[in-house]
């Protein structure tokens, strides 16, 4: 089954990560079979009320639904969303920081563009994922890591 770019505002975490480029996510959608430890899945951090895996727990704004994105905050980057950052810099080459300071500066619509550029798959028209750089739609998946 092949699904076209996904990019949305629903799909945008508060911290900055694009859900539908996120291997979960796209293991989901594509119907790829759970296989534990491997391949997990997710409908996305907004879809499932979740506002933001990551960070919920620990802001108290995003826990009561007060602000959409956290550069919202006052404390915006906090201490828990630069190590998320600092993370996905490392081990994905992907910033949540830079993503909401693209949001917050050119708007939504810019960065979903973006997305759909950085991320759309050049064969089949979906998105590859920020983990293992893999278009779950047309490429094997065995893992949702590199």
């Amino acid at each position: 089954m092949t699904h076209g770019p996904t990019a949305k505002f629903e799909l945008i975490a508060p911290c900055g990560m694009d859900c539908s480029a996120c291997s979960f996510y796209l293991a989901f959608i594509n119907g790829i079979p759970k296989k534990r430890g491997s391949i997990c899945h997710c409908t996305g951090c907004r879809p499932r009320n979740k506002q933001c895996a990551y960070l919920k727990g620990q802001c108290e704004l995003l826990a009561k639904n007060k602000i959409d994105f956290c550069f919202e905050c006052d404390r915006y980057p906090c201490e828990r969303l630069r190590k998320l950052d600092q993370r996905y810099r490392r081990c994905y080459g992907v910033s949540p920081i830079e993503n909401l300071e693209v949001i917050r500066d050119q708007g939504v619509e810019f960065f979903l563009r973006q997305q759909r550029k950085r991320h759309g798959c050049p064969h089949c028209g979906g998105m590859i994922s920020v983990h293992n750089k893999k278009c779950f739609a047309c490429d094997k998946v065995e893992r949702w890591k590199v």
